[in-house]
């Protein structure tokens, strides 16, 4: 399957630049969508209509979105449910309307007491509550894997089997696995077996370059572009987003980074 590649407005985003040239800019060299993290809209006082209006305007679909508050204080904690609940219902409602594919969804840290196992059943009971609205509505839930090593302390979902496992829990087509390379290389390395191994689970990917969450350049330790040929040879038809920090001028680091990840 062809890559399709989308960039994370919030790392890129720089005071000045409008979002409508950006999302210009970004589309003149090769991507397709964007990804907008707060459903609220809180950049420089724009609403998030507007922003989807603005981006599809500029010829970029919308890649994913953020379902509920907060990656901390997540789904493993059974006292969130009716709160995430209500969230990813009106986010579910809000990304089917405008056609965004996914929400990321969180975890949440290791509650004292509390057994990886023990996690993993508080977040499939808590994802069990909407995922029969997210197959009505075609939208999936997509619970994003990161490190705990770095730069999350504490976050539960930091494993892929761990996120294989949850997903098999829920038994759900619309729950899948945002699997982020970067987090996934710090924890675990051998990302591309293991994107293999839980191929069919996973409804979104991140990519940055290690260490540094920056460039996916020749100064960080993956080959983006072995990972993406593996990736397209599974059947993945999703989005790679780009999560990385750039180190100089944002376009030309997307640029580059679409280069390396093209197959």
């Amino acid at each position: 399957m062809p890559i399709r590649q989308s960039f994370c407005y919030p790392m890129f985003h720089k005071a000045g630049t409008p979002f409508v040239d950006f999302c210009k800019a970004a589309k003149s060299v090769g991507i397709d969508a964007v990804e907008l993290w707060n459903r609220e809209g809180n950049y420089n006082g724009v609403t998030f209509d507007e922003l989807v209006e603005a981006a599809r305007s500029s010829g970029l679909a919308i890649a994913s979105m953020c379902g509920h508050n907060s990656l901390g204080d997540g789904l493993n904690n059974p006292a969130n449910h009716d709160r995430i609940e209500a969230e990813l219902k009106a986010s579910i409602d809000l990304a089917a309307k405008h056609r965004i594919p996914g929400l990321i969804c969180f975890s949440g840290n290791r509650n004292k007491g509390q057994s990886d196992y023990e996690g993993a059943v508080a977040c499939a009971k808590g994802l069990r509550r909407v995922a029969r609205y997210a197959e009505e509505k075609g939208v999936n839930l997509n619970v994003e894997l990161l490190n705990s090593r770095v730069d999350h302390p504490g976050y539960q979902a930091d494993h892929t089997d761990w996120g294989i496992a949850l997903c098999e829990m829920v038994q759900s087509p619309r729950v899948k696995l945002l699997f982020d390379i970067y987090h996934m290389q710090i924890m675990e390395g051998d990302v591309i077996r293991w994107i293999k191994r839980s191929a069919g689970h996973v409804g979104h990917f991140h990519t940055a370059g290690n260490p540094g969450r920056q460039d996916l350049d020749d100064t960080q330790e993956m080959n983006y572009r072995g990972i993406c040929r593996a990736i397209a040879a599974t059947g993945y038809d999703g989005y790679i987003g780009h999560e990385f920090m750039p180190k100089g001028d944002a376009i030309k680091a997307l640029a580059e980074a679409v280069k390396i990840c093209q197959v």
